[in-house]
């Protein structure tokens, strides 16, 4: 049973040869010839007991240390010698004993199922790459490759496999760029059924390096707690979506705007979200004064008034609103006073501040900025994550106070006063790192390595020993 595990692991996102895989079928023949000698007997369970230490630890906490990649989640523990001494040497049934020590989660479960469907298709023939094109092919135009879209599209499961295409196969018109639709929705590019770069490049990638994805996926679905239980908010940054979970079921969805990629990446952790503020003060970070607000304020002397700021001391005294003269900008230059802006239309944290205190000071909040929703990329920020709908989000925090209606959490928004209301119980929040995720219905979604931490966690993966 061990060895069925070993050369089979890759149907777990793991490496047979990890585990000695390549090698146990000759080692097993040793003993068809006759009695072992205790020499060869010890040398097969020693072999066996190193396999099955390193199985059983990478498919219960990870092959790699998240906090190697500078990610904020804690590893789990695991007494590997002891669930092999008291639970697999002697189980009658050795499978059903690692499998219970996999991550109880059904996201994994369907994240496995996934990539067992594309490891099937990387077995396959990979079809020929589609042309590139260089403006969008829009629906009823001309499109030489129509017949092969059609083919890849079949292939991945956005195109009935049955369906009858026109006899004029060089245009692309329905139902190929329904497909197309179904395709861009799985891969986080802008729904609109046009066959842009942007579509024609994801349609190219081979199913070699899906399979590598859903891996890395699968690794990360092993660093969670094991004890994580609903209900809990879970925000995937490559995708740009939060949701919550009050049971095992989704309960809400909703579109997020995260750190930017170059230089304000949104952190990767695990904290509780403890109390809601509504009306917010935005306390403004000093690395956003010192390198974006002051130096703007020689071609803008209104900022501070046009965007409804004021200086304030250590107490939260007002110091200054609207302009300031040089003395009190070269305190607040020296970090000896703080800038603020006050709540309000405009407010930079629109009308509601999640918070979950952590050592990044990141938190959840809302903006006045809505367009930006309509992007299909959507890494803006300085760190913090803007939430497209607060009021819902504010509405399912508060779900069990039946004091907290609809219309209140939407007066408190609009209302004059800033304050703030605990939660009933703390709520997890986990900010997670997935360029692959698998829906509750199935359904496969892909998205690109913004944070470069897929080529991050396949290199930290590459090094490790044989």
């Amino acid at each position: 049973a061990l060895v069925e595990a070993f050369t089979q692991a890759g149907r777990k996102g793991l490496q047979p040869d990890e585990y000695d895989g390549p090698l146990w079928e000759s080692r097993m023949q040793r003993f068809t010839a006759g009695p072992p000698t205790p020499a060869a007997l010890a040398s097969f369970d020693l072999a066996l007991t190193v396999s099955a230490i390193r199985y059983v630890s990478d498919i219960h906490v990870g092959r790699v240390n998240p906090r190697d990649l500078e990610c904020g989640l804690v590893p789990n523990h695991f007494d590997v010698a002891q669930f092999i001494r008291s639970q697999l040497v002697s189980s009658a049934n050795p499978k059903d004993a690692l499998e219970r020590i996999e991550p109880d989660f059904d996201g994994y479960r369907r994240t496995l199922k996934a990539l067992e469907d594309y490891r099937k298709l990387a077995a396959q023939p990979e079809p020929a790459l589609l042309p590139e094109v260089k403006k969008p092919v829009l629906p009823g135009q001309s499109y030489s490759a129509a017949l092969q879209l059609a083919q890849k599209l079949q292939r991945l499961g956005d195109l009935q496999p049955d369906t009858q295409l026109s006899a004029e196969s060089g245009i692309y018109a329905e139902p190929l760029s329904a497909a197309v639709r179904r395709f861009q929705s799985r891969h986080g590019l802008t729904v609109d059924g046009r066959l842009g770069p942007e579509t024609v490049r994801e349609l190219n990638v081979p199913a070699a390096r899906r399979v590598i994805q859903l891996t890395l996926a699968v690794e990360r679905w092993r660093w969670l707690p094991a004890d994580l239980k609903p209900p809990l908010v879970v925000v995937n940054i490559p995708e740009f979506q939060l949701r919550a979970y009050q049971t095992r079921r989704l309960a809400l969805s909703m579109k997020v705007i995260v750190g930017k990629a170059f230089d304000h990446q949104t952190p990767i952790f695990i904290d509780n979200m403890r109390y809601i503020i509504f009306k917010p003060y935005w306390n403004v970070p000093r690395s956003i004064i010192q390198n974006e607000i002051l130096p703007a304020l020689g071609a803008k002397p209104n900022y501070f008034a046009r965007h409804r700021m004021e200086i304030t001391d250590g107490n939260g005294r007002i110091i200054s609103q609207g302009r300031a003269d040089a003395a009190t900008l070269q305190q607040l230059r020296a970090g000896r006073l703080q800038l603020r802006q006050r709540p309000g239309q405009g407010n930079s944290l629109g009308q509601v501040k999640f918070v979950f205190p952590n050592q990044y000071d990141v938190y959840l909040h809302g903006t006045p900025e809505r367009s930006l929703f309509l992007q299909f990329r959507r890494d803006f920020s300085h760190g913090c994550i803007r939430v497209e709908d607060p009021e819902s989000l504010a509405a399912w925090l508060l779900r069990e106070d039946p004091s907290w209606t609809p219309e209140r959490i939407r007066a408190s928004m609009n209302g004059a006063r800033t304050f703030q209301v605990p939660l009933p119980r703390p709520v997890p929040v986990l900010i997670l790192y997935g360029t692959a995720f698998v829906e509750e219905n199935g359904e496969v979604r892909f998205y690109q390595d913004i944070y470069r931490q897929d080529a991050a966690l396949e290199r930290a993966l590459a090094a490790r020993r044989p």
